[in-house]
């Protein structure tokens, strides 16, 4: 980002405009990798070659590195039983994890997960990603936190609008192209905001794949978001799916109004 950008992003929190229509893109699955059913998805991310991943529920929570390709867990800590794990980042050599409602986060060695540190934030842990100086949180409502990535501290906010009006939810993050790509709970919508103005420009319907994953299946929503910036590929799973889809996108001729169902 501009230091002019980053400048207003810490200390500004944005009004936008309406638009008129907000561009929404149909998706085309390409392929699909298996997924381990009994994950209850809250975090996911590439790198080199691997799905990092973690997962929520008391006494079922934990980070694992995942073979993309067969979906084999490869490497695994599960979180102490008392906490509900969150979103994940690797930044440098640390992976950083969030929970739920207990205001604390931990860090791991990124290669080795053993523990690090702890850190303390007020309110509840959704999700977590990164651009190259600034971590960027989630934590239910329409805001989204701005982190300093050494110390953990929250150092500003972006509010998030859709045609003018916020919105809340926002849940798994991935930074992708200059944008932030947010999962909205409860939805099969992933929105795509501009962290500059918090505005959302764009919104993915996934909302065929999702009823095809559901069908005859236990299944929850739709929750992780993945990008492989050297392969540009872009991957998608959701709480207990059994695949990883691997994704593309396609702009509809005429939006559907989706800015108005969102939370």
């Amino acid at each position: 980002m501009a230091v002019g950008i980053i400048a207003s992003l810490l200390v500004a929190v944005w009004a936008a405009p309406a638009n008129a229509a907000v561009p929404e893109y149909d998706i085309t699955v390409l392929k699909t990798y298996p997924h381990d059913p009994r994950a209850f998805t809250e975090g996911l991310l590439y790198k080199d070659g691997f799905l990092y991943e973690s997962t929520g529920l008391e006494q079922h929570s934990s980070i694992r590195k995942v073979q993309l390709e067969t979906g084999r867990i490869v490497q695994e800590r599960d979180l102490d039983p008392r906490y509900f794990g969150e979103g994940i980042v690797i930044w440098k050599n640390r992976l950083i994890e969030l929970t739920w409602k207990s205001e604390i986060g931990f860090t791991y060695d990124a290669r080795t997960f053993a523990p690090l540190s702890s850190f303390r934030y007020a309110g509840e842990g959704w999700a977590l990603t990164k651009d190259a100086t600034h971590l960027f949180m989630s934590d239910g409502s329409s805001d989204l936190r701005v982190l300093d990535p050494d110390s953990l501290k929250q150092t500003g906010r972006i509010a998030v609008t859709c045609d003018g009006h916020p919105v809340r939810s926002l849940n798994e993050l991935e930074w992708i192209n200059g944008e932030i790509y947010a999962n909205i709970w409860q939805t099969s919508v992933i929105a795509r905001i501009n962290p500059a103005t918090g505005q959302v420009v764009g919104l993915l319907d996934l909302n065929d794949l999702a009823a095809s994953v559901g069908a005859g299946r236990t299944v929850d929503v739709l929750n992780g978001i993945a990008w492989d910036a050297g392969g540009k590929r872009l991957f998608v799973t959701g709480k207990f799916w059994p695949s990883v889809y691997q994704i593309s996108l396609a702009r509809r001729a005429a939006a559907k109004g989706l800015c108005s169902t969102l939370p």
